[in-house]
């Protein structure tokens, strides 16, 4: 590892059933984009990858392996030639691997084939900065990833045009009602649902704040209570905050409901500035996309073309 960028951790699917000790979940933000890298290259579903923010990255290939790039889109260099994400690179030993900054979205995957050999704590590699976790520290200079299997050098696959990641004027996040929906006036609701927000520069891997119109009269303050990945909380001053994988795993502000996973994806890519608006959404069917996401991760292969996927 020559240089890492601004920020790059190993991620995975994320640290499942340890909430109630104070444990975050952490794991990919981008859930699509995250997926698409590891089926890019036969790995398990919820195989280790390496997560960069706004890119900046810089490594040497030690060895034959095979790699994948998907999310942001950002120049793309192996040994000074322009190469393309969202789909597979071979590198052979001693080959130079740059990545520069990403134009218009936050977070590039990288994964490799069979997934990194990271560190596991609480059945999860996935780093969260704050926890301390031992030998899960943010990737630095110096440091060397390794794949969990050898390079073995296989055609080039490409993620189709319709799945990947595309430029946003405008981003809309599903919401799914909570129990204290009811608690919050409806002109307030009304002002949710129909307003346009803009990313603040004060969005992180915890949570995203979102600045706009204020709602007037916000719930007071409730006893704290567990919350959920993509609990929707307004504060005090009535402004919205999308909780993300590093959230905390309690908190005593309102919550008219929640953004669904593959949503919060979509939120984690945009960056300081970008637009966005609320809709209301049934669980049902949002349930029922989920499902499609999954199912199509595990019972598709890729044709020999390498350009597609075919339901097995």
């Amino acid at each position: 590892m020559v240089s890492p960028g601004l920020l790059s951790t190993v991620q995975d699917g994320g640290r499942q059933g340890y909430r109630h000790h104070g444990l975050a979940q952490g794991g990919a933000m981008d859930l699509r984009s995250y997926a698409w890298a590891n089926k890019l290259l036969d790995n398990p579903r919820n195989a280790a990858c390496l997560e960069m923010v706004l890119g900046g990255f810089h490594a040497i290939a030690r060895g034959n392996l095979q790699i994948a790039l998907t999310g942001a889109e950002a120049p793309v260099r192996v040994n000074g030639r322009p190469m393309p994400l969202w789909q597979t690179l071979n590198l052979t030993d001693g080959d130079e691997l740059v990545i520069g900054r990403s134009s218009s979205h936050r977070l590039i995957y990288l994964a490799v084939a069979g997934g990194l050999d990271a560190p596991e704590c609480f059945g999860s590699c996935s780093v969260v900065v704050r926890e301390h976790m031992p030998g899960q520290d943010p990737v630095a200079s110096g440091d060397r990833l390794v794949a969990l299997k050898d390079g073995h050098q296989q055609p080039i696959r490409s993620v189709p045009q319709q799945h990947r990641l595309a430029p946003d004027t405008e981003t809309r996040l599903r919401l799914i009602p909570g129990y204290q929906y009811r608690e919050f006036h409806p002109n307030d609701m009304l002002r949710l649902t129909t307003s346009t927000y803009r990313v603040s520069d004060l969005s992180d891997r915890m949570g995203f704040r979102l600045n706009g119109l204020a709602m007037g009269s916000s719930p007071p303050g409730i006893i704290s209570e567990g919350i959920a990945n993509g609990a929707l909380q307004i504060p005090g001053d009535g402004l919205p905050i999308v909780l993300l994988n590093d959230c905390q795993t309690i908190g005593g502000y309102a919550k008219p409901g929640v953004v669904p996973a593959l949503d919060c994806g979509l939120l984690a890519q945009q960056l300081p500035g970008a637009r966005v608006r609320f809709e209301l959404a049934d669980l049902a069917t949002v349930q029922n996309e989920r499902r499609l996401f999954e199912r199509h991760y595990q019972c598709t292969r890729w044709r020999s073309c390498g350009q597609s996927l075919e339901w097995q």
